[in-house]
Formats: C-alpha cells, structure tokens, sequence
C-alpha cells in the first residue's frame, strides 16, 4: 500500500507552496513588478468621507460637501437612487477613473474639514434674546428651535420654532437666559452666524445672517 503514495522532492514541493501564495495574493512574480503593482494602487486619504459613504449620508450629514460634489458632476445627489449609492459607485457611474475618485474624495473631506475648523456656534442680538425669552414665557415653551430645510427661493430655507423638548443629540445654545436648540447637521450650515430679530414694515420675525450663504433672498430666509 506505501508504494502507491510517492513521496513529492522537496524542491518541487517549495515551488507548489510559492505558486500558491502568488495565486492568494494575485502579485505577480517578478519582485520589481511586485513593487510597480503596489505603487499603481490609488492611495485613498482619511476623512469622515470615504469611498463607501453613502451618498445619501453625504448630503445628510456633511452638507459642506454636496457643493464640491455638484461640481464634480454629480448632479443627482437629490434623486431617488443615488442616495443608496456608495460615493465610488456614484463617481464611478459618471465615468471616473479610480484616481479621479480619489481627488475628489480628498476634496470633500477638506470642505467638510474647512467647514468643521469655523466658529463653532451663533451668536445673539439682544433684539433676538428678548423675543425669545418673551415669547417661551407666553406659550412655555423652554426656548427656539432653528432648522436649515430644502426650500425656498435659494436652495435651503430656515425653520423657526418654539420648542419644549431637547433632543438628546441636540446642540444647545444660551445666551442671557434665551435658549436655542440645534441639530449636528444644521449647526453645520449655520455656525458663525448671527441671529436677530426684526420688526419692520415689511414684517416682524427672526432672521440670520449666515457668513456660509453664498446668496441669500430678500426676505433673508432662504439661502444657498
């Protein structure tokens, strides 16, 4: 029965292990190409955007970065399919090479990063924290609540709000007793801003002067 099983020279044992290893790790066998392979694959950087963010988590949560990419070509970021697209597929789907996607990526994330490096908050006109704390007085509601929606004339509109509950991820602002609540994703659009409060002849209500708009409404509550 021994005689059946014939024992393999070891040199060509060691040749059947190398040329399973070159298999697994699909490098080819010549070191210098070994060396060309690896430096031909795209180096992607580190962000909160990466080559599998959602493109929908994109628009959500890093507002900052839908401008650069609109300009990037991808004007769909609105529509019902890319949402659930990663942002390589998405890019990709427009024609992009793998290093045009990694430039791009880069792009993002220093938008979002420029974004994240400003003031970190608003500030207050007395006129604004009057009308605040008169009006939680007379509905008792615990202080305004400032949304950023799609809409308006210009692309993003504000929502103003009386409000009696704190979300648990809410940002909260207080300044001489007025207080102000936040969501992470419009405190992105709207830190450094101010708010005030008007009473004109054209009307009465809150307005923000936001150094992030790039054009703005008459009515000062839509913006872009």
């Amino acid at each position: 029965m021994f005689g059946l099983f014939k024992k393999k020279p070891a040199q060509h044992v060691q040749q059947q292990v190398q040329e399973h290893v070159h298999q697994q790790q699909h490098l080819p066998e010549n070191p210098q190409e070994q060396i060309y392979h690896i430096h031909q694959q795209p180096q992607y950087a580190s962000g909160v955007i990466t080559k599998d963010t959602m493109i929908g988590e994109i628009v959500e949560k890093y507002p900052a970065a839908v401008e650069p990419l609109m300009a990037a070509g991808v004007h769909c970021v609105g529509c019902h399919v890319s949402p659930y697209e990663t942002l390589e597929q998405g890019l990709k789907g427009h024609g992009m090479s793998e290093e045009a996607v990694v430039a791009v990526i880069q792009r993002l994330n220093e938008a979002v990063q420029k974004k994240q490096n400003g003031p970190s908050s608003i500030t207050l006109t007395d006129a604004a924290v009057l009308k605040i704390n008169t009006l939680a007085k007379e509905k008792n509601a615990q202080g305004l609540r400032i949304a950023v929606l799609p809409g308006g004339c210009s692309g993003f509109q504000y929502e103003f709000e009386l409000e009696n509950t704190q979300q648990s991820d809410d940002i909260l602002i207080e300044e001489r007793g007025a207080k102000i609540f936040v969501q992470p994703s419009t405190m992105d659009m709207i830190k450094g801003s101010q708010l005030d409060y008007l009473d004109t002849l054209q009307g009465a209500g809150f307005k923000i002067q936001n150094p992030q708009a790039k054009s703005t409404c008459g009515c000062g509550s839509s913006f872009s």
